[in-house]
């Protein structure tokens, strides 16, 4: 058992481990993608250790970080781990240029994709990488809000 400290993050009770585990680097970003069967042991170590908040999103590998972060589950009890992904990049045409997206039908492809990916029944924070300019916050943030009560596509 850890000693790891844990906050409350809003107001709808979820409550996390004080540090995170952000795991961008796994998979995308910062060099080569790292060993997989390592990644894993290294969530698991993390987890163990007390640090049970897990930071991904779908644009990470593309997709590969949320699958890495889905077979590392795989070996845990989900209840004992928050994960967050998010959703609004998506990678266009162009070498290096990303679109940003928060259409209602565009977060509801992204959420029911991060689910098989993650292997999970539910996310616990699901959020919005960047805001869409061209869609009213109101818009894309209260039909995010809808998704929690669609936890199972």
């Amino acid at each position: 058992m850890s000693d790891m400290k844990r906050i409350k993050l809003g107001s709808q009770g979820l409550e996390v481990s004080a540090i995170g585990l952000g795991c961008m680097g796994m998979s995308y970003a910062y060099g080569p993608a790292k060993p997989e069967q390592e990644m894993i042991e290294l969530i698991h170590h993390a987890v163990n250790s007390g640090v049970t908040h897990l930071d991904t999103s779908d644009v990470y590998g593309p997709h590969t970080n949320e699958v890495l972060i889905g077979n590392a589950l795989k070996g845990v009890a989900r209840e004992k781990v928050e994960v967050a992904t998010k959703f609004g990049l998506r990678f266009g045409e162009g070498y290096g240029e990303l679109q940003i997206h928060g259409e209602p039908e565009y977060v509801r492809a992204c959420c029911e994709a991060s689910l098989k990916r993650l292997g999970v029944d539910y996310i616990d924070l699901y959020y919005a990488h960047r805001i869409d300019p061209k869609v009213p916050i109101e818009i894309t943030v209260c039909f995010s809000f809808y998704l929690s009560e669609c936890v199972s596509f």
